[in-house]
């Protein structure tokens, strides 16, 4: 008897150790994330992520790759950066985020980010990017779509750290970039979504700058685009490093055309007593767009030609 309870008591501490583990593919816990990612190689899989705050990041090299919170809101990473880049290095063959917050990221070039983009689409959904100098930033040619979905992005840019700005979102790719039902707030330097991408889509979202510092624009389409931009709420702020437009398209290079981008069903609004008369949309393309109703607060201009 005293034998089979001691095999039952040694049997019962793997399950346990699994069961208590941070992170969990497959049924088998890893008290490392990179472990975990790791454990995938090329194959495809899910890895829970158990409750808690969390010090540590992880490289993705390879397969598809789930990094899911057990309970949403709930996964906490903070401050660490791989590679001096990001919580979450991806460059596999597809990655996907849900439910999971980053905070306090900030490495020595300015781009400390919950996630880098490298390789792989993305999909984001239900996640949160806190008071970092990136949000998500990345992407490339074999990043051919991107979609960010029902997440908050909140304190985050900056434009002192180094030459250029960072931004809530950055990314660029060959194919196409989605952003919905998502919250924008309290920017401290850069813009809110900079993309270069062909083809956007960026609708049902808020933007409220009344709290940000030394922002630019909402949206900045850098090398043109087309797609939809549409039931988006905007709040401009006015403690902002550039007043003179909320959607700015073209402004650094044409590399993408933009006729028949729509931009239509948008709310947009000055805080209170900002008196500096932006423009909704500044257009550099010089292409036709395609500019519906939107609604627009007193102090704003709707549309114009640079």
């Amino acid at each position: 008897m005293k034998r089979s309870l001691l095999a039952l008591a040694l049997f019962s501490v793997p399950a346990l150790a699994q069961t208590n583990a941070p992170f969990t593919v497959n049924g088998q816990g890893f008290a490392s994330l990179q472990d975990a990612v790791s454990s995938i190689q090329q194959g495809t899989a899910t890895i829970l992520i158990a409750p808690g705050t969390y010090r540590q990041c992880a490289v993705q090299a390879g397969g598809h790759i789930t990094f899911k919170a057990v309970q949403p809101g709930t996964a906490i990473f903070d401050s660490v950066a791989c590679e001096g880049k990001a919580a979450f290095v991806l460059r596999g063959l597809g990655s996907a985020v849900d439910g999971i917050v980053f905070r306090g990221y900030s490495v020595r070039d300015g781009n400390g980010a919950g996630i880098r983009i490298e390789m792989g689409n993305l999909t984001v959904t239900n996640s949160m990017f806190l008071n970092s100098q990136e949000g998500i930033l990345g992407g490339g040619p074999t990043t051919k779509r991107i979609t960010v979905d029902r997440s908050t992005f909140s304190g985050l840019g900056q434009c002192d750290v180094s030459p250029g700005c960072s931004h809530a979102i950055y990314l660029a790719n060959d194919g196409s970039v989605t952003v919905t039902n998502s919250r924008f707030e309290r920017g401290t330097g850069g813009h809110y979504v900079k993309l270069r991408s062909p083809t956007v889509t960026i609708t049902d979202n808020s933007f409220d700058d009344t709290g940000g510092r030394k922002t630019n624009y909402m949206i900045d389409l850098s090398d043109g685009g087309t797609g939809l931009i549409a039931r988006n709420t905007f709040v401009q702020g006015s403690h902002k490093e550039n007043h003179s437009g909320l959607i700015v398209v073209a402004a650094e290079a044409k590399t993408f055309g933009s006729t028949g981008l729509r931009i239509e069903g948008n709310d947009a609004r000055l805080s209170p007593g900002d008196a500096t008369s932006p423009v909704f949309v500044a257009d550099y393309s010089h292409d036709k767009l395609a500019i519906g109703a939107n609604r627009l607060g007193a102090g704003l201009r709707p549309f114009e030609t640079r």
